[in-house]
């Protein structure tokens, strides 16, 4: 008996990558990933590798890049003029890119029958991201569905389900925990850093101050996983001389 089939929206990094990996023990994965204009491009590199670990029956990197310039100055995950903080600030959140990106992977998975979109949201997203949040899941899954609800009714296509660790009450580390039982070590290979990381060693880092590289660690600490991950800074501290 064939498999369901998932669309997974990754883009490369942790939670993303993690959430596919669990999923992937129950269903055909069909991966996702959006280059929206983001300064992180190294995460599409990364995501394109998991396709490969994972499995992926598809993977397609959807080029929406003129969203930079819609978006202008008003996240600083798009505008590098802008500075990336340490802890939450307003302009970390992209204007409803969730919204953009799972209206884009209902549309695959109508047109291939498949019944579940996933992205790696997670309880710690909810109090700051109102677009990883359970009501917009809610909101958007139903509106997604009426967009289609003749094809629904007719048995033409299938109605979608939206699925995310924050729907069912999952943190970080756990998350984490499970995507590493299936990946191992490759886990490290993710890429969470909001910048397109810093040179060092032949190679690039994670900047290790950003919001998101600093989520990482301590998600690595609670979960009691030795965190393999290199970063440009430890605890503020510039580590060995970046070329």
């Amino acid at each position: 008996m064939p498999r369901p089939a998932a669309v997974c929206i990754v883009s490369g990094g942790l939670d993303s990558v993690c959430y596919a990996a669990s999923l992937a023990e129950d269903y055909d994965i069909y991966m996702l990933t959006f280059a929206y204009g983001q300064r992180a491009k190294r995460e599409i590199e990364r995501a394109r590798y998991f396709a490969r670990v994972l499995k992926a029956k598809d993977h397609k990197v959807i080029d929406i890049s003129f969203m930079k310039s819609l978006y202008g100055t008003s996240n600083s995950l798009t505008d590098s003029r802008q500075k990336l903080s340490e802890g939450f600030e307003q302009n970390l959140i992209v204007p409803v890119r969730n919204a953009i990106f799972i209206t884009i992977a209902t549309a695959w998975a109508m047109s291939m029958n498949a019944k579940v979109v996933a992205y790696g949201a997670h309880t710690g997203d909810i109090p700051h991201y109102p677009d990883c949040r359970p009501v917009f899941v809610r909101a958007i899954s139903e509106a997604l569905n009426i967009a289609e609800s003749d094809s629904i009714i007719s048995g033409q296509r299938q109605e979608i389900t939206i699925l995310s660790p924050a729907i069912m009450g999952i943190d970080k580390p756990a998350l984490l925990k499970t995507g590493y039982k299936v990946l191992g070590d490759r886990a490290f290979q993710t890429w969470s850093c909001y910048s397109d990381g810093i040179r060092a060693g032949g190679g690039y880092v994670h900047c290790g101050k950003c919001e998101s590289c600093i989520s990482r660690k301590k998600a690595f600490t609670t979960a009691q996983i030795e965190d393999k991950t290199r970063y440009a800074t430890e605890n503020g501290k510039r580590k060995g001389k970046a070329k």
